[in-house]
């Protein structure tokens, strides 16, 4: 399905089968000279069919056609190199350009990551299942392309709209945002999304992808918005309200995170997510799937980094596996 949100600017709902996200917001510029894709959807067929008849719909020569691929998800990515042309440019940023490729052509990528899960708690007896049924691992990009980098505040012209680009880490190390001041529209891809809330996860010790994001939605509120154009579900105005609702969830998730721990002692990451409270139908964390369950891992775990940070919290390393205890507070 195609609609038409402003002149020169389109969305096709991609459907993602199978997956509680239900479909992308595939964003397409029309200009008289070049066109621009935002993101793709899965390499999955109905993805690609549903891409394909929208892009015949309003008669898209790819061949005049970039892409702008806002991060590293399949499921923003996936059908990168079925879409591009030899004249088309694939822009990125460079944190997530280089994941994006590396997943592509690295059969090894996903090695790192099922062993710092492993570490974190996630069932040795799960791993391997739960690494096949990762869409990213089944649904992403494929074969040779090259990625052009774009950096925070670069500029693309596509038809009657400038875009900026705006750097917003948090729910990937290099998601971009698009901000079109003349028009006030905000493409804010998973940063900000009006009825659900964006996944902040975390599968290293590298970085604080949840400090970075409050920092990133602070980034994003200055600015002046009508409407916002997410990377899922419908459009909505201004996303101010928005984001001083997800600064209070992570705020109460945060508590949630060190009062487990308080309450319970020594814990791991899987063991903190089995006793948050997660918006699902399942009576007990033992009976979510095993999708869920990894997700619900690396968002513990990016708090458990949070409050490792700033102090309230320490991290263990015990046996080959990695342990959180609350610290102590001395009171005078």
């Amino acid at each position: 399905m195609v609609q038409e949100i402003l002149p020169g600017l389109f969305r096709i709902e991609v459907p993602l089968p199978k997956n509680p996200l239900k479909a992308l917001n595939c964003y397409v510029f029309k200009g008289s000279e070049r066109n621009l894709i935002i993101d793709t959807g899965f390499d999955r067929e109905e993805c690609q069919k549903a891409l394909d008849a929208g892009l015949n719909e309003l008669e898209i020569d790819l061949t005049k056609t970039d892409l702008f691929i806002t991060h590293l998800h399949a499921d923003h990515s996936g059908m990168i190199h079925r879409l591009t042309t030899p004249t088309s440019k694939i822009y990125a940023s460079e944190a997530d350009g280089k994941t994006i490729v590396a997943a592509a052509q690295d059969l090894t990528f996903w090695d790192s990551v099922r062993e710092y899960s492993g570490r974190s708690g996630f069932p040795v007896t799960e791993l391997v299942n739960a690494i096949q049924r990762h869409p990213g691992f089944h649904y992403g990009a494929k074969g040779l392309f090259n990625i052009t980098y774009i950096h925070d505040g670069d500029k693309i012209k596509v038809g009657d709209y400038l875009l900026t680009c705006i750097a917003t880490p948090g729910h990937t190390p290099g998601i971009m945002c698009l901000y079109e001041e003349n028009h006030q529209l905000l493409l804010s891809s998973d940063h900000i999304l009006g009825s659900i809330t964006p996944n902040i996860s975390l599968w290293s010790d590298d970085y604080n992808p949840l400090a970075e994001y409050m920092q990133s939605l602070d980034k994003i509120a200055h600015l002046e918005v009508k409407l916002t154009l997410p990377g899922h579900r419908q459009l909505f105005g201004d996303c101010k309200p928005r984001i001083a609702e997800l600064k209070k969830h992570h705020e109460h998730r945060i508590a949630e995170v060190e009062n487990i721990l308080s309450t319970h002692g020594k814990m791991n990451a899987y063991q903190v997510a089995a006793h948050m409270t997660w918006d699902m139908t399942y009576k007990t964390f033992d009976e979510f799937p095993i999708p869920q369950k990894w997700f619900a891992h690396g968002e513990a775990i990016a708090h458990l980094k949070y409050l490792v940070d700033n102090g309230s919290i320490q991290q263990l390393a015990e046996g080959g596996q990695i342990y959180y205890i609350v610290n102590k507070r001395i009171i005078n």
